[in-house]
């Protein structure tokens, strides 16, 4: 059995036991995970479509690591401008191994789901730092303030956001989230191409 299964914007083909590197999730090495935008599912031969997902079925996973990729030079030049700016860059990975795929809801969940022993692993939260001018930290100021995921981000307005930073006891009240909302909308709808193509006009998530 196999499926495709969407994971922080990109789609995986995954199996049981399979170890497999996505962009950096916000769980801690050693928990587990759980996926359900799953588009396709193959169980020996039966092939499932979703439309765009499979209603029920889920891949459960556990995080193995975080890591980084190599170094990316970044060189921006323009023309008779004067302008040049070099920069190196490290892509933050989640090494995960997928434990099992479930093609639908436990028949007893409902019943259960009031009790804290029955709840299911909950959804993890995208990436925020994929957004360019959004570090670590201030990824963990957004979520403790309620927005978790890419389309969150993008429906916060730039203002709303320099208020959850700028009353948050870490420093990041210095960052400008003008462009957050436009990157994070192509981020939620798996646009990643045109994202780096729109990072590569910015400087630190600024427009310059």
């Amino acid at each position: 059995m196999y499926a495709i299964v969407e994971i922080a914007g990109q789609q995986f083909k995954v199996s049981k036991d399979q170890r497999v590197f996505v962009h950096r999730l916000a769980a801690e090495e050693g928990n587990k995970v759980s996926f359900d935008k799953v588009m396709l599912l193959d169980d020996n031969g039966t092939v499932t479509i979703g439309a765009p997902a499979i209603e029920g079925a889920s891949i459960e996973a556990k995080v193995i690591q975080h890591l980084k990729g190599d170094k990316v030079i970044v060189f921006k030049k323009k023309r008779r401008k004067g302008y040049k700016k070099k920069n190196g860059h490290r892509q933050s990975f989640t090494q995960i191994v997928v434990e099992g795929i479930l093609t639908s809801a436990p028949k007893k969940a409902a019943a259960k789901s009031e009790t804290p022993k029955a709840a299911k692993v909950p959804k993890v939260a995208d990436d925020l730092t994929l957004i360019e001018g959004v570090g670590p930290v201030a990824a963990e100021v957004l979520v403790a303030a309620g927005i978790t995921t890419f389309a969150k981000l993008a429906k916060a307005s730039a203002n709303d956001v320099k208020t959850i930073l700028e009353t948050s006891e870490a420093k990041v009240s210095h960052l400008d989230p003008t462009t957050w909302a436009q990157q994070a909308k192509l981020a939620a709808a798996g646009k990643m191409d045109e994202l780096k193509n729109l990072q590569d006009e910015l400087n630190g998530g600024r427009a310059v």
